[in-house]
Parts: structure tokens; C-alpha cells; sequence
């Protein structure tokens, strides 16, 4: 934390001590107050479990705030396999309401990027023009094979 420090980072300290020594170099400190282990000596029961979730609501916050999440969906979904291009298909459905062949046709096209699926469904753009919108918009501009 020291070394984030002198490089000008943000740091962060997460534990389950009412007074962790950390916390003196973190510029925020979350303490979660679980109280004593139901073993004693272990850190791995309650504490961990606490620190589990205080992260993933970090990181579900962060999600939604750097745009890669839609309603309740997260979108930006990588398709790096048949099971996420499946998941893929499954949130344009969901969002737009199209058929399953319809969405398969459309992410194709969209490159497999959920974002851009969704984008040219709901406004009737090409992927081109997805993709300009997108990155006008500040989100990223993924590199995609459009099929058209």
C-alpha cells in the first residue's frame, strides 16, 4: 500500500478488526464488524464471508458504473465460448423481445457484443453506426467481425 501510495494510487483497506494497522495507509477503510470466529483461530468462516460480499458489491457497483450493465443484465459480456454467445443471444432476447433466430442473426452481426445487438435492434442502426454511437458515448469500441 505504501508503494500504491508513492505512485499516486487510491488505496483501500477491507477487514473485520475494529482497529486494523492498515487502515493508517489506506485512503478509505471499510471495517466489517463480524465479531469472534465461531472457531477460534479461524479466518476463513464468517470474516471471509463478510469480506466476500463487501467485494462483490464493490465490484457490482463498479459494473454498473462503467456501463456494462443494462437494466439487471450485465451486457458487456465477452462470448469467448459457445456457453456465453449463448448468453449473449439470451440477453438481446430478453432485452429487445426477439425470437432466438432473430438474436442469433443480429450478434452475429453485432460482432457477438450484446451492447451493440441491443443497439441496432432498438434503434434500427447498422453495426457501424453502433459502434460510432457506442464510442461517442464514451463506452468501448470493440473490434468485431460485423458478418453483414
Amino acid at each position: 500500500m505504501e508503494a500504491a501510495k508513492k505512485l499516486g494510487a487510491a488505496t483501500v483497506s477491507l477487514s473485520c478488526n475494529p482497529k486494523p494497522k492498515i487502515d493508517q495507509y489506506a485512503d478509505v477503510s471499510i471495517r466489517i464488524l463480524t465479531g469472534p470466529e465461531v472457531i477460534s483461530g479461524s479466518t476463513r468462516l464468517k470474516a471471509a464471508t463478510a469480506q466476500k460480499m463487501v467485494l462483490n458489491m464493490l465490484t457490482t457497483v463498479t459494473m454498473i458504473k462503467l456501463g456494462k450493465v443494462y437494466g439487471n443484465l450485465m451486457v458487456n459480456v465477452q462470448a469467448t465460448n459457445h456457453k456465453l454467445r449463448e448468453r449473449v443471444k439470451r440477453i438481446v432476447m430478453e432485452v429487445t423481445g426477439i425470437s432466438y433466430e432473430e438474436a442469433e442473426v443480429l450478434t452475429k452481426r453485432a460482432g457477438g457484443d450484446a451492447r451493440i445487438a441491443i443497439l441496432m435492434q432498438i434503434t434500427g442502426v447498422s453495426a457501424e453506426e453502433a459502434h460510432r454511437l457506442m464510442e461517442q458515448a464514451g463506452g468501448e469500441n470493440p473490434q468485431c467481425d460485423r458478418g453483414d
